[in-house]
């Protein structure tokens, strides 16, 4: 009896741990299905961002509108005018308890809005001023970064939950490279772990800008990307958990093009490696981890398609020439994509 037991135990505890591993195993997609939640032939979208307290989404478009979504209902409040006396192009968007909206160009102006009040709470007049993406730590503290006024990046950044905005000064940050800017492509030029921060900066010098302590203090680091005409470097970044991040890019004016377009790094951005050279997807301005992925799934998107990987990009599958600019996962295998008229939801299938 004692060793009919012990068998018993043994087969039990290997059926527990399969379906275990079964349970733990993440999804491998297989192809991708899209509805269009909201389509409009001027509509420009290259700022999206998912609410984190709600079943929602934000985004932003190139006439100075933003949009609320509730996913639940697919009920769409668009267009909201922010200003009409104002010519904006939104392409970064950010939601805490309020909605942030930052706009390309000279003069630059961040929005905060609650319900139906606008305010406007940063201004910049600079000649050079060129915002590209927005992020935040959290409910009080917020970074947006955009291209060199001086001889830094620019780099704002809010302590007090979005009231007032302070550009850091260039003795703060690393001096930019000549030609180094960054891509108002996609709204993922920083990406966000903790109080971690890693923003990407593309064109003649593509590095990683890090903060270990949410823009109190910076290093850089140098990237592979292709790098040295103004269209190329890393037009996205993003980070699985504060060691394993993964960035695409490479040149817009020759999106088939796909060598050192695609790096990864292991040790939370120090170093970095060229994978998939020469094979799987060109240009893309999007890349995002899939989540419960175990830094292993990734999808980027771009004008010319979506691609995945399950091998944390050594390969790719091409599942759809469908293009859009800028995407956000929901959950495991739901995400929202913007771009050029439309704004779909996508879902990803086995």
């Amino acid at each position: 009896m004692k060793q009919l037991f012990v068998i018993f135990l043994s087969v039990s505890f290997l059926f527990s741990c399969n379906t275990i591993e079964k349970t733990l195993k993440p999804k491998v997609f297989n192809k991708v299905e899209m509805e269009t939640i909201l389509e409009d032939t001027l509509l420009n979208v290259r700022a999206i961002e998912t609410l984190k307290d709600a079943d929602g989404l934000v985004f932003a478009n190139s006439k100075g509108d933003i949009g609320i979504l509730d996913i639940a209902s697919e009920k769409i409040r668009y267009p909201i005018a922010v200003s009409y006396s104002l010519k904006l192009n939104f392409r970064a968007i950010a939601k805490t308890k309020s909605i942030f909206a930052l706009s390309i160009g000279s003069p630059a102006y961040m929005f905060k809005i609650d319900e139906d009040i606008k305010k406007m709470v940063y201004q910049e007049d600079h000649e050079k001023a060129f915002y590209d993406s927005m992020d935040f730590w959290n409910e009080k503290e917020g970074i947006a970064i955009g291209d060199p006024t001086d001889d830094c990046m620019s780099i704002i950044i809010t302590r007090d939950g979005g009231e007032t905005w302070n550009k850091l000064s260039c003795d703060a940050l690393p001096k930019a490279k000549e030609g180094e800017a960054a891509f108002a492509a996609s709204d993922s030029n920083i990406a966000i772990v903790g109080d971690k921060t890693w923003v990407a900066t593309g064109g003649k010098s593509s590095r990683i800008l890090f903060s270990p302590d949410k823009g109190v203090t910076w290093q850089v680091y140098k990237t592979p990307i292709i790098q040295g005409l103004e269209t190329t470097g890393m037009y996205s970044v993003d980070f699985y958990d504060e060691l394993h991040g993964f960035a695409v890019g490479g040149d817009y004016t020759k999106a088939d093009a796909n060598l050192a377009n695609k790096i990864r790094t292991a040790d939370g951005g120090k170093t970095w490696e060229v994978v998939s050279d020469g094979v799987g997807p060109g240009y893309r301005s999007c890349v995002q981890y899939v989540p419960n992925s175990k830094a292993k799934q990734l999808v980027a998107i771009g004008f010319k398609g979506i691609d995945y990987s399950t091998d944390a990009g050594n390969n790719w599958s091409h599942l759809s020439d469908e293009g859009f600019y800028t995407l956000r996962f929901v959950n495991d295998s739901t995400a929202y994509a913007a771009g050029a008229g439309r704004i779909s939801k996508l879902t990803f299938k086995e």
